[in-house]
């Protein structure tokens, strides 16, 4: 039985209330494609998170706008998506793999105003081709370069309080959360929109189905453009306490991630 549903927000309720428990716990290992390892605790999660949205607020970004999130598996995804959820913006997980017209419908149909994009690839330039025809599209925000015509992520949210407080406007309960768009296997893509209620459906996703315990390191594979992404790498693992594990990598390879479990003691996947 869940309590206060109608009052929950997960960045708050859930990653906040843990840092303010256990400030050292362990929330994230991510591991970049240079084999990089950086440790997150959940005390730095909801810093860097309240970072983002105190950024988002200054450059306009308003509870209700829509904001799209193409980052693969770059661990700001997290401080991102979780400072949207704070904020009240509605965050639109996508694939890196979309071209220009992927995004012009996308853009269209869900009346994006805001991108975040990786800086890897042509993504970034797919977008800005785009764009000509979105003119619901003001602000497009880079992470892990520079690029014309784009602000800079990584140079810019840090420079904000790491502190976000929750207020009589913070959105909550049946307040629109997320957006997903479907596969789009018949016909074109929909979008499936869900509440701030939908991080709490996926307890038992993690709990019982995952085995995700306190003190564990759950590793899912999936890109952070896809649902699973969210019901595989945050909500549920982190209601549980558990760790998630995040390997950034471009190509699959399992002779390249099979070693990660025994080194990194993975105990669930």
């Amino acid at each position: 039985d869940f309590h206060n549903e109608d009052s929950f927000n997960f960045a708050f309720d859930i990653v906040d209330a843990i840092a303010k428990k256990s400030p050292d716990k362990l929330a994230m290992i991510h591991i970049d494609r240079d084999k990089v390892e950086r440790r997150f605790t959940f005390d730095q999660i909801k810093r860097a998170s309240a970072q983002c949205a105190n950024y988002f607020k200054s450059i306009g970004i308003q509870k209700g706008d829509r904001v799209m999130l193409v980052l693969k598996r770059h661990y700001q995804f997290w401080f991102a998506i979780l400072g949207l959820h704070k904020l009240g913006a509605i965050a639109i997980p996508a694939t890196n793999q979309l071209q220009a017209h992927d995004f012009e419908y996308r853009f269209q149909s869900a009346g994006v105003s805001t991108v975040l994009c990786t800086a890897d690839g042509d993504v970034a330039n797919q977008i800005d081709l785009a764009q000509a025809t979105c003119p619901t599209l003001q602000t497009k925000i880079l992470v892990g370069g520079k690029r014309d015509g784009w602000r800079d992520f990584d140079g810019e949210y840090p420079l904000y309080s790491a502190h976000y407080y929750r207020t009589e406007e913070t959105p909550c309960g049946d307040d629109l959360m997320l957006m997903f768009f479907t596969s789009g296997t018949t016909g074109y893509p929909k979008i499936a929109a869900h509440s701030y209620k939908y991080p709490l459906g996926h307890y038992p996703t993690a709990k019982y189905w995952h085995g995700a315990s306190n003190n564990g390191l759950h590793f899912t594979i999936s890109d952070t453009g896809w649902g699973k992404a969210l019901w595989g790498k945050l909500y549920g693992q982190w209601m549980c306490e558990c760790a998630v594990f995040t390997y950034d990598f471009d190509r699959f390879d399992a002779s390249d991630i099979l070693p990660m479990f025994a080194k990194y003691q993975i105990t669930t996947f």
